[in-house]
């Protein structure tokens, strides 16, 4: 049997046990591209303060008590970190047989606060007997010396990722959907980060604005170019209140199809060396939220049966 090197075959293969990535979503972390220090109003396919006033209102103020000597959200935070981790381990131990756990900050960009807030964060996280680990969701432009010293120092014992938004290589591409930097801060990012061994996952956005295949294709092979240890793809879908909205009811944006995003996944799967992992090979919403398109609502089983049939013509799998 042929099967795709997923990141679950690598955990299994590197602590010899069900190893799965639990994800947390703590209060208090923002975005550079949120509150206005590179750019404002967030990605376009992003919430934004111009359709979304509360979230604004809430991240400047969560960016002034994170960036000030007392934090008073702090405390908060790890409480909410020590429920979601006891909560959401049961259930995967339940449901999952999950043995071990790697804690994933998902939410946000989560090295964009002061250096003693991440660091107590990170150190509570890898307190508890069953983490192996952490994987450290962020932005190319958010990662100082500091933190990166401190996960090389943390990855001497556990198991420490780094998962930057590459999205795509071309910056005509990162300017129209707001992302407040260019290609060459991603690719450095990365390439700082191997030089010191730390394992990067990038992220990669099939289907965004004025991009074709080649250029979607393109994106992929730099990004393992630079040296990517796992890959995750998303097709990018339209959500209510946040530009991207605008331009699609504007006809000015229209989302790609389900055929061209499995055959553009499959293409980059071809093209992907084999000792990078994959994390994910699509994503959607299912809730009333989505605008566009409706295939990003199926079920992901549905979608997964798709994307495999494709892999089985094209020998990947079998």
């Amino acid at each position: 049997m042929k099967q795709l090197y997923t990141y679950g075959r690598y955990l299994k293969s590197r602590f010899h046990a069900k190893v799965s990535k639990l994800p947390l979503g703590l209060s208090g972390f923002t975005c550079p591209n949120i509150d206005g220090t590179v750019a404002k109003g967030g990605c376009t396919f992003c919430l934004n303060d111009s359709f979304s006033p509360n979230l604004a209102k809430n991240a400047d103020k969560t960016f002034l008590n994170l960036h000030s000597k007392i934090n008073p959200i702090l405390d908060k935070q790890l409480k909410e970190l020590e429920e979601q981790i006891l909560t959401t381990q049961k259930i995967m131990r339940s449901e999952w047989q999950t043995e071990k756990f790697l804690i994933y900050f998902q939410s946000f960009t989560n090295t964009y606060a002061p250096f003693d807030t991440i660091k107590t964060l990170y150190d509570k996280a890898l307190t508890y007997d069953s983490v192996v680990g952490l994987s450290i969701g962020t932005r190319s432009d958010s990662v100082t010396d500091e933190v990166l010293d401190y996960l090389v120092e943390l990855n001497k014992t556990k198991e420490i990722w780094i998962e930057y938004g590459i999205q795509s290589i071309y910056d005509e591409t990162l300017e129209r959907i707001n992302r407040g930097h260019n290609s060459l801060n991603v690719e450095d990012a990365i390439k700082k980060a191997k030089a010191k061994g730390l394992n990067v996952c990038g992220h990669l956005i099939f289907g965004l604005p004025g991009e074709d295949q080649e250029m979607m294709l393109n994106s992929a092979k730099a990004a393992y170019d630079w040296g990517i240890d796992s890959v995750k793809y998303h097709p990018l879908y339209v959500v209510k209140n946040t530009l991207l909205a605008n331009e699609y009811k504007s006809g000015g944006f229209n989302p790609i199809g389900k055929e061209e995003y499995i055959d553009t996944l499959v293409k980059a799967i071809k093209l992907k060396p084999e000792h990078i992992s994959i994390q994910r090979v699509t994503a959607g919403i299912d809730d009333d939220t989505l605008l566009a398109p409706s295939w990003c609502g199926l079920p992901k089983n549905e979608m997964l049966f798709y994307i495999n049939r494709e892999l089985i013509n094209e020998g990947l799998i079998y």
